[in-house]
């Protein structure tokens, strides 16, 4: 028997959470929008603590009180098996709903770019402040990378390629690398002439750390100038994306047959023309039959449809809850 009644749809991110309230006929009753999601920094509680005046919020809107039927949450940092099982207790021990489910955010992307009807299957790549690729097969089929970082080989995302533009404008300056134009760009956009000053200031923290997210959109408008140096490093990025989806597909043996690539996350999400074309061109050689497609609502829709399929909602529930958010 399917679910009924209200459901909460949870997406928490590194730096942003969002949850929703919606009704197994598609509608919403509320939303909330809260901090970043990070349980290795303060542990799983503290972590799950940030969701409660969400929870809270959109409760209130709606006049409830709860519990809710289920809660889907997607959460950012459920990469491994053991931390997905973690953050289902400790979600599930809060009482906000009578069952309740957790995954990778990655998977919140893919139900967001999927179609709501037949058997879900595709792959989602998310290039944000982090990397990461999901995807889903026949008969409940799934692929799935680590993503902790470079030690399970990760390469790319925003936080990444700002550090690498860092890289190659320090080494242009002082010798060690080639030319490039990031060398002044980017002591420039803080006010400052070299990166000398630069890296002191990140370094004894005159700079708040957090501005160096600033630096990517640096790289990219670097890079549209044609500076050798800062399209490697875009074209590296269209690279590793093409090779996480194409190899996600061959797992899933869907390389020989349409299926869709869902692109999100920030940096896909701007859609730079260097990085876009890339990426595209990439694709079609490796997987020529995929079918790629950047998707720019929130995930959290996808955490939204999630509580759908599990109430086994009627067709039009779907269109009404998509029409929500645009």
């Amino acid at each position: 028997m399917g679910l009924t009644g209200t459901a909460l749809a949870i997406d928490a991110g590194n730096s942003k959470t969002d949850v929703a309230l919606v009704t197994a006929d598609g509608r919403l009753l509320g939303t909330a929008r809260g901090g970043g999601f990070q349980p290795p920094v303060v542990g799983v509680g503290r972590a799950v603590d940030v969701l409660a005046p969400l929870v809270r919020s959109v409760l209130d809107q709606a006049g409830l009180t709860g519990p809710v039927e289920h809660l889907s949450a997607f959460l950012a940092n459920a990469d491994l098996p053991v931390e997905e099982a973690g953050l289902t207790a400790e979600v599930a021990g809060r009482g906000w709903a009578r069952t309740a489910s957790v995954r990778n955010d990655t998977f919140a992307l893919l139900r967001a770019g999927l179609p709501d009807d037949g058997e879900p299957m595709g792959v989602a790549v998310v290039c944000g402040a982090g990397i990461n690729c999901v995807g889903l097969g026949r008969r409940g089929a799934t692929a799935r990378f680590p993503s902790i970082g470079r030690i399970s080989g990760d390469w790319g995302g925003g936080s990444h390629l700002a550090d690498e533009a860092l890289w190659c404008a320090a080494r242009a300056e002082d010798g060690r690398g080639e030319p490039t134009g990031l060398a002044r760009a980017l002591p420039a956009h803080f006010g400052l002439t070299t990166m000398l000053e630069l890296i002191e200031a990140l370094h004894l923290r005159t700079l708040p750390g957090h501005r160096r997210h600033e630096l990517t959109p640096l790289l990219f408008a670097v890079a549209a100038s044609g500076d050798p140096v800062a399209r490697g490093i875009v074209v590296r990025q269209a690279e590793e994306i093409a090779l996480l989806a194409g190899i996600a597909l061959e797992r899933l043996g869907l390389l020989g047959e349409p299926a869709p690539v869902v692109l999100g996350g920030g940096v896909l999400a701007a859609r730079h023309p260097l990085l876009h074309e890339q990426l595209t061109q990439l694709l079609s050689e490796r997987a020529p039959k995929a079918v790629p497609h950047v998707v720019t609502a929130p995930p959290v829709l996808g955490a939204a449809l999630d509580t759908l399929d599990r109430a086994g909602a009627e067709a039009g529930a779907y269109g009404r809850l998509r029409g929500a958010w645009g």
